[in-house]
């Protein structure tokens, strides 16, 4: 629109003979062009917003999943106790009857900013509950990361037309839209809006020799990445991956030592005073390189600074700088040696070495029955990137002809984030990001440049024929510049090339100078190119718009109620929480539920009633106790479970219903109870075959019994032992009463003389397992990860264990 705009005014000029004419054409052009682009920004957050609201719009303001459960029971708690009883908070209604402190394992920053805006809408005078807060979160941050995202652009190319293209791809793109629909109220539709703001502000921090002062927004910008999510790990190692790539390539300077500085220091500090963070960014292995490149630059800026202090010609200084580093290394070399051996550094955790690892297992059953853990297939490239998978490699080859420092962090994001979201299915959320500016960059150079070429022939058909004497003119002038022979020509196109393009592009330039001869020759090649491109780019943008409408109700549907057929007409299927509810409406408030570890959350948020374990996994031992419960033959059961639980609550209907999730049972009951499949880690006597007929040892279960109790022939539960309450009316959900529980070994648990408190008076006190069951708790062995760097040589049995099963998995042994 500018260029045509400018053309216009260039021919007014011509005919009227005015230069105010092409001056006022140039600030209209501007002026339209920046209007314009902010008619698209405010486009793309509008779409950002609305692509969100379908399950809102067909379900109603209602929280979705597993994990949203848990995060609004939360965000409930603060509001309701204040920020210094949430720190101080072991909650004992969940991981029964061990507890779990809720205030010192949680990522707190969701939590803290939907509370924030409730009480904000609050003091205004607006009347929205903090459900409804929850709801609209993820929808409201989408439209922030969408605008960081943006910002990222631009600053990584300087183009606003790059900038608005990838903001308005990111508003739509499915790999964003999947964690920030509203009512999916989890951890990632916060922290990729802070993963966006953190990396644009370290690349603006990085513009200019006095923008480093930028480092210190992007240190508080880290610390609320920290706050919100565990993948602030990614974020510190990426930008420490850049910074330390800037000092290869020869790129070193004050600015970015100051800006990794201010940042690294500022964001360290505040993130060790989260009660869930610590003191692991100084100790953990996965994040001990972020560290190592701090340390670097100092070294690196104290050289710097000593050379200008004794003016050292590059032979010394290379020579002075060599030693610093080798005597600052030895001697960091000792040390790390020392804390080592002192078992000072942490180890590196199951999902992260699983990023890292030839197989797709990572050893643990517990995280390979995650789905989001297994690597990513070709399909879901395309299913969460779409046309952005041809359009962003072309974004990032554009990167590499003519980069900066800005445009390397970019190249580096996008080489990194592709290979761990191949590497684990979940990370492709961090494709979103880094595919739209990627997306945007090209799809605005190609826009760019078609215009240009489509507005000149718009311009040649608008002029005037020229006269003879014209033409004569404008022969004569080339021939005069023709006349200085061959050497001329050459000279001004070196002349025009070298000083503003970068070592690439000259290599690019020689390698396709030819081409590049021809293409500026052919005039009518370059303008039917033009057209071409602006054709595909048109299918493409238009497939990608109506592609990311279509798929966004998908994965919209808050899967604790879904739409479904009944004859004809179309219903809302809302079996489980009409299950949750009958438990909160129909059982004692202090009622225990045994239920595998998915559904945990949703019986504590829904039917508040204790839980047995949830999706915070973080007790191995304990889900593999679950999991031994459930998989054991009924009467063995039962044993265990009367002293746990007073209801045992399944899914079934098919699907993915426990049935389907039971392998996964076994095989993590038998990573702590040898006795549960012995000689065989992966279970693979414990399952149904395609007719779904049950194995020997899956008929004998408790979980097949109750599964199928009177609906399956032959199949019926021992009316001694557990007693049928509640079947859904669509039976997606079976809940049964636990007959002739211990009430002596409830009693126990909940008796607080029977917790283990860190110190009188301490709030953090964990529960323990009723006496009852010291034999079971005698027979269990501590799972052990073993992972390179972590673990301990010498456990024969484990390491049997874990090779074993790593063989079975990836089908190399068969029993």
């Amino acid at each position: 629109v500018a260029s045509a705009t400018v053309a216009g005014a260039r021919r007014q000029g011509r005919e009227g003979g005015g230069r105010a004419s092409v001056a006022t054409g140039s600030m209209l052009g501007v002026l339209l062009k920046g209007t314009l682009c902010l008619l698209l920004s405010i486009y793309a957050g509008w779409s950002a917003y609305t692509i969100r609201l379908h399950a809102v719009n067909e379900y109603g303001r209602v929280i979705h999943e597993f994990d949203p459960w848990f995060n609004y029971r939360a965000a409930e708690y603060l509001a309701a106790n204040g920020a210094t009883k949430f720190f101080q908070w072991f909650d004992h209604t969940v991981w029964y009857p061990l507890g779990r402190p809720v205030g010192t394992t949680i990522y707190p920053g969701m939590q803290f900013a939907s509370v924030w805006i409730w009480q904000g809408l609050q003091h205004f005078g607006v009347d929205m509950s903090l459900n409804d807060v929850c709801v609209f979160t993820p929808a409201w941050f989408g439209v922030v990361a969408t605008f960081f995202l943006g910002m990222l652009t631009y600053e990584t190319t300087r183009s606003v037309n790059a900038g608005v293209a990838s903001a308005l791809i990111m508003a739509i793109i499915p790999a964003h839209i999947m964690r920030s629909v509203a009512g999916g109220y989890d951890n990632e539709c916060v922290a990729i809006s802070c993963l966006c703001a953190t990396f644009y502000f370290w690349c603006r921090s990085l513009r200019g020799p006095w923008s480093w002062p930028w480092g210190i927004v992007t240190g508080l910008s880290y610390f609320c990445m920290c706050a919100s999510w565990g993948g602030y790990i990614y974020v510190v190692n990426m930008i420490g991956l850049h910074a330390i790539f800037m000092v290869v390539i020869g790129k070193y300077s004050a600015c970015l030592h100051h800006a990794y500085s201010l940042f690294f220091v500022i964001g360290t500090s505040l993130a060790v005073q989260i009660p869930v963070v610590g003191w692991t960014p100084l100790k953990s292995l996965e994040q001990i390189g972020p560290m190592g490149v701090f340390l670097a630059l100092q070294l690196l800026e104290f050289c710097r600074l000593a050379r200008a202090h004794y003016d050292m010609d590059e032979t010394k200084f290379a020579a002075f700088r060599r030693k610093v580093f080798l005597a600052v290394g030895a001697v960091g070399a000792v040390f790390a040696a020392i804390l080592f051996q002192m078992g000072y550094f942490g180890p590196i955790s199951a999902r992260v070495r699983g990023l890292f690892v030839q197989h797709t297992r990572t050893g643990n059953p517990l995280v390979d029955s995650v789905a989001e853990h297994q690597a990513t297939s070709p399909r879901a490239y395309w299913q969460y990137l779409h046309q952005m998978c041809y359009l962003a490699p072309l974004g990032f080859f554009m990167c590499l002809i003519d980069p900066t420092e800005a445009k390397w962090f970019l190249i580096l994001y996008a080489a990194v984030t592709y290979y761990f979201s191949a590497k684990m299915n979940r990370l492709i959320l961090l494709m979103g990001p880094v595919c739209s500016a990627l997306g945007g960059i090209a799809a605005s150079v190609i826009l760019e440049w078609a215009l240009g070429e489509t507005s000149t022939i718009l311009e040649m058909l608008e002029d005037p024929p020229e006269d003879s004497t014209t033409s004569k003119s404008k022969g004569g002038a080339a021939a005069k510049k023709g006349a200085s022979g061959s050497q001329a020509q050459p000279s001004k196109s070196k002349a025009k090339k070298k000083p503003s393009k970068g070592e690439m592009m000259r290599v690019f330039s020689e390698i396709f100078e030819p081409f590049i001869a021809v293409y500026e020759e052919s005039t009518g090649l370059r303008k039917g190119c033009a057209i071409s491109a602006l054709m595909a780019l048109f299918y493409i943008v238009s497939d990608f718009y109506g592609y990311s409408h279509r798929i966004a109700p998908p994965l919209s549907q808050p899967s604790i109620m879904f739409k479904g057929r009944q004859g004809d007409r179309e219903v809302i299927i809302d079996d489980y929480r009409e299950a949750y509810w009958w438990l909160r409406d129909n059982t004692p408030e202090d009622s225990r539920v045994m239920a595998w570890w998915d559904y945990g959350y949703q019986i504590n948020g829904v039917a508040q009633r204790t839980t047995i374990a949830d999706g915070n996994t973080w007790n191995h031992e304990h889900i593999a106790t679950l999991g031994r419960c459930l998989t054991n033959p009924e009467k063995k059961a039962h044993n265990i479970i009367r002293h746990l639980a007073d209801y045992v609550l399944l899914w079934s209907g098919g699907g993915g219903d426990d049935i389907a999730k039971s392998p996964h049972m076994a095989r993590i009951a038998n990573s702590v109870y040898s006795d549960v499949c012995p000689g065989d880690p992966t279970c693979s006597g414990f399952g149904v075959d395609q007719s779904g007929a049950p194995t020997k040892m899956m008929a004998e279960s408790l979980l097949w019994i109750l599964h199928g109790h009177n609906q399956k022939a032959g199949v019926q539960a021992n009316p001694r032992l557990f007693k049928e309450a509640y079947t859904s009316k669509n039976n997606l959900v079976r809940i049964f009463k636990v007959v002739n529980i211990s009430q002596e070994s409830k009693d126990w648990a909940q008796n607080p003389e029977n917790f283990k408190c860190d110190a009188p008076g301490s709030w953090y006190c964990e529960g323990q397992y009723p006496p009852a069951l010291q034999k079971l708790t005698e027979k269990r062995k501590a799972f052990r990860q073993l992972e390179d760097f972590n673990a301990a040589r010498g456990d024969q049995e484990s390491e049997e264990y874990q090779k074993s099963y790593l063989e079975r998995m990836s089908g190399k042994r068969v029993l």
